[in-house]
């Protein structure tokens, strides 16, 4: 009888691990398909990834082209605009400032300061010219500096 349930034993042992086998033997076949399948469909996506990355890296050496030349153009219109502002920057300021000057002096002949009744004014004598004098100026309530036209 014991060689019997020993038999038994051993032949639910056998099945179990037939069992285990078979379930094993299954799921490595599946892997080995996935495995097949993701190498069918890795290869050509790398391939276009290849091309791709050797694609942008052109684009790249195109758009670094591109910088250096905007870098270069940029820094000539840079050097020009200092040198046209060195050459007519002087000459245009000197000109504005001369025809404020005409007109500040158009500006004042046309219209005649009165005298102060009563007491001679103050006259300063400057290179053949009398000019009136600041205090004059500052009793009658003008003064030149901050007369607009």
């Amino acid at each position: 009888m014991a060689g019997i349930l020993v038999a038994v034993f051993w032949a639910i042992l056998v099945s179990f691990l037939a069992v285990v086998l078979a379930r094993l033997a299954q799921t490595l076949r599946a892997t080995t398909k996935l495995v097949a399948d993701v190498t069918e469909q890795a290869v050509p996506l790398l391939a276009d990834a290849s091309v791709t990355v050797r694609s942008a890296q052109t684009q790249l050496a195109k758009v670094d082209a591109i910088a250096t030349d905007v870098q270069e153009v940029t820094s000539n219109a840079s050097a020009l605009s200092s040198t046209v502002a060195s050459t007519f920057g002087g000459p245009l300021v000197k000109v504005a400032a001369f025809g404020y000057g005409v007109r500040q002096a158009i500006g004042r002949r046309s219209v005649p300061e009165p005298e102060p009744a009563g007491r001679p004014s103050r006259r300063t004598v400057v290179v053949g010219r009398t000019v009136p004098s600041a205090r004059a100026k500052k009793r009658n309530g003008r003064s030149s500096r901050g007369q607009k036209d």
